[in-house]
Parts: structure tokens; C-alpha cells; sequence
């Protein structure tokens, strides 16, 4: 074992001490807001804190409204304003316990395996796949699994500038175990490749077969990352799935006197958003110092003082583009264009296969999908554009919920659209402290620490 191996490794165990010794402290409180419930996290710092504390309140499908986060030396500490998914706050008495024994140390397989509705407990394969996206794409991949034998648990794709990236949960049609053998596997993997390699475009078609979980969200965007979704040439393409809602807002500039990097952000506000950008952030290598983030209206506002890895701020013109390219990016992935569609009917072996292929019979396209089993019951959102590029009839609707089942596939409103806001007066760089005249005097005021703020 070389020096740095044991370095490494001696640095992990001494984390573990420090968190062991210094556990998270969650504390909840009702009291001081009318309409959020304030959640309060201080815990010894750690490189990836920030995005944890997130991911799970984002898994816990709570709305943050409003954020103070300051983990500038050994210490962090965060406060984020919150309600549930209807507005409102939360009452019940265990959320601080649950989310402190979310960001324990024992909890970390909990947290990786947590997405698109399967449970820890489960076992099964994980199938990730990354390719161009065509028409009909969808409907091959499942057909392949369904004609060798495989359940689909749970998935979930996105799609995003020509790309497409998903990540799979299957199990054996027969055991409900997953798969063991590796030559059965190797034959799956083989021909999912085929059908991602079938566009004369063959770059970065990509499957891998595993044994376990992930969190699928995170993953989904470190796929598309690696994939290069935010590449300019991908992003100028024309093409299905192309985005045409207006970019997010994003500013970098450093701050020298302090020696940050500062990145301000405005776009349309929608659930998920700060982890998108806090994942972003990470997977670029990137500690957040300070943030302060404000989502009660339509529009998002965020403001981040970061540095790299290394301690340095942005130190390049090419660096600062490619962090603004990256966020608008991984901004908009989630941000899926079409029709929403939802499906409920008893889970059977099929379904998945059967459905799409009926979408792409109908000359639809699907630019994003979470599918989910729950007990007996398949839960799938299917988000559908025309493969053509020609307006979405309500008549083509029709007639696909029609063929599968008018009781089965509803049609919702995408409630949280890119379009729903107008576009803001281009008034170049914005900053949330020309907003908030003093973001660490109300940081410190929502900790309880001072009584008032000018």
C-alpha cells in the first residue's frame, strides 16, 4: 500500500471520528415563520455536507423555499425554510429524527439507493444507459428487457440537447430476484448497446450492468455530465428534444477581495432545483462557502460563494463559461418539453414495452419518464412531444389514451413549466445582496442568534 492510499484512508477514518464525536444536530421549528417550518442542521464539516442535507430533504419531497447555508472552516450550518408539496408546514414530530439519522453515519446506503420509488430493502440490477435520442428509442429499450425475461422495478430517463441518459432497476420475470448470471446479463448489456448504436451518431452510446442501488437523480446528472449535454455544439443542435424555453439566467464573477467565486442564478422556481445546482456544484469539484437561496414566487434566486477543491477561485475565462454552461444545463434536463401523461393500472410483466411502442405507433416521443412500482400498481409519467417537431393535437392524445385506456393514462398540466413565467428584463448581472441588503445578519437571525436585522 503506497503513502498516499494510507493518507487517504487514515483522512476517512478521521472524518468518521469527527462526525461520531460531533453528530449532526437537527433541530425543527414552527414558531418563527407563519408560513414555512424553519429546519435547522450544524454538524462538523465535511466536503459533500451541503449536497446531503439536500438530497435528503429533496427525498423527503419537501419544497425549500428559502436557504442560509455558511460552512466556511470546521463547521457548517444551514437553514432552510420549508413546507410540503401543498404549501404547507410540517407538523409531524419525527422529521428532525428522520433527518438526522438520514445524515448519520450508518445511514449512507440508505441515502444511495434512495429514487423513483425503490425501497433499500429491495434487490435488484441496475442497468445505466446513455446515448443520442431518437424517436422510438424508449420503446426498443424496453422491448429488449421484456423479451428477455426482465421486470422493470423502477426507471427513470431524461433527455436533454440530442442526449439521452436513464438508469433502470430490473429483476428476473420469474424469481423477482435479481439476475445472476453473468452471461445472460453480458447478452442484455450487448443488445441494449446495439439499439443506443443504431443513429449513425455513435458517440457516447454507453451501458453498464450492476448488482445494488444509487441514487438515480444524482447519477442521472453525473451521466449526462460525463455525456457532455452542456457541450455548445450539442446545445446549438436542432433536433427532437431539443429545448427551446428561455436559458436560466446564470452569472460567475470573483469576488477577489475575499477570494470567492461568486455564482448568482435566476430562473422559473421548481421543485429540485437547488439540488440540481447543488449536485452541479459538487460534481464539478466545486465547495460551497456561503449560499443564500430564495424561491417564494415564481422565480428562484440563488447566490453561491464558492472556490475549487484545491481552495482557488475560478482562475480562467474557459472555466467560468464552462460552469455557466454546466448549470443552465443540468437546470434544464429536468425541465422535460410535452404533454405530461400519467399511468396507473395493475403492474404486469410488458407494460412498459406495450406503452411506448403505442407512443411510438402514434408518432410520439418521449423526452423524459419516471416509472414506479408500488406494491401491485405500475405509476409511470411519461412526458410526449410530436417525433416530427409539429404541434401536440389533442386529437393524437386521444386516441393513445383511447388504445390503452382512458382510466389508465390521464393527461395532466405540467405544473412547473419553464414557460409559466415571462422572461426577465435583461439586466445583466444580478446579486441576491442588492435583495437582501444583509445576507449573514438574517442568517444569523433565523439561527436565533440576534434578535433583529436592519
Amino acid at each position: 500500500m503506497d503513502c498516499w492510499t494510507t493518507s487517504v484512508k487514515v483522512d476517512e477514518e478521521f472524518e468518521k471520528f469527527v462526525i461520531r464525536m460531533n453528530p449532526p444536530r437537527v433541530t425543527v421549528d414552527n414558531a418563527s415563520s407563519r408560513k414555512t417550518t424553519l429546519i435547522k442542521v450544524d454538524s462538523a464539516n465535511k466536503r459533500g455536507s451541503l449536497l446531503e442535507v439536500v438530497q435528503i430533504l429533496t427525498d423527503m419531497n419537501l419544497i425549500i423555499r428559502r436557504a442560509y447555508i455558511s460552512s466556511d472552516g470546521e463547521w457548517f450550518m444551514d437553514v432552510f425554510h420549508v413546507t410540503d408539496q401543498h404549501g404547507n408546514k410540517l407538523y409531524e414530530d419525527d422529521v428532525a429524527e428522520r433527518i438526522q439519522q438520514s445524515l448519520g453515519p450508518r445511514a449512507r446506503s440508505f441515502r444511495s439507493m434512495r429514487s423513483v420509488g425503490v425501497q433499500a430493502a429491495l434487490e435488484y440490477n441496475t442497468i445505466e444507459l446513455t446515448g443520442r435520442d431518437r424517436p422510438g428509442l424508449l420503446s426498443e429499450i424496453f422491448a429488449v428487457l421484456t423479451d428477455h425475461k426482465c421486470n422493470v422495478v423502477a426507471a427513470e430517463v431524461w433527455t436533454h440537447s440530442s442526449r439521452m441518459a436513464s438508469v433502470v432497476y430490473i429483476t428476473d420475470e420469474t424469481t423477482g430476484s435479481p439476475i445472476d448470471d453473468p452471461d445472460r446479463l453480458a447478452r442484455i448489456e450487448q443488445l441494449l448497446l446495439s439499439v443506443l448504436m443504431e443513429d449513425r451518431d455513435r458517440r457516447s452510446a454507453n451501458t453498464a450492468v450492476s448488482v445494488g442501488g444509487t441514487h438515480t437523480e444524482r447519477r442521472l446528472h453525473q451521466m449526462m455530465y460525463a455525456d457532455r449535454d452542456y457541450d455548445m455544439m450539442n446545445l446549438n443542435s436542432v433536433g427532437r428534444g431539443s429545448n427551446h424555453h428561455r436559458k436560466p439566467l446564470v452569472t460567475v464573477e470573483n469576488c477577489s477581495e475575499r477570494g470567492y467565486t461568486v455564482v448568482n442564478l435566476c430562473c422559473p422556481d421548481r421543485p429540485k432545483l437547488l439540488f440540481d445546482t447543488v449536485c452541479t456544484l459538487t460534481d464539478m469539484q466545486y465547495v460551497v462557502y456561503h449560499a443564500t437561496v430564495i424561491a417564494e414566487g415564481p422565480e428562484a434566486y440563488q447566490e453561491y460563494f464558492v472556490r475549487h477543491t484545491d481552495g482557488c477561485p475560478i482562475s480562467s475565462e474557459a472555466e467560468r463559461q464552462r460552469l455557466i454552461h454546466c448549470l443552465e444545463a443540468a437546470i434544464k434536463r429536468r425541465t422535460s418539453e410535452g404533454i405530461r401523461l400519467e399511468l396507473c393500472s395493475d403492474d404486469r410483466i410488458g407494460l412498459l414495452s406495450d406503452v411506448t411502442r403505442i407512443f411510438r405507433e402514434n408518432g410520439l416521443s418521449v423526452t423524459r419518464a419516471e416509472v414506479t412500482t408500488r406494491g401491485s400498481q405500475a405509476v409511470n409519467v411519461f412526458y410526449v412531444i410530436d417525433s416530427a417537431g409539429n404541434p401536440l393535437k389533442s386529437e393524437r392524445i386521444e386516441a393513445v389514451r383511447k388504445e390503452i385506456g382512458l382510466t389508465i393514462l390521464r393527461v395532466k398540466e405540467e405544473e412547473y413549466s419553464m414557460t409559466s413565467s415571462p422572461p426577465p428584463k435583461e439586466s445583466g448581472r444580478f446579486s441576491l445582496g442588492n435583495i437582501f441588503k444583509s445576507r449573514s445578519e438574517k442568517f444569523l437571525y433565523n439561527l436565533g442568534l440576534i434578535k433583529s436585522y436592519s
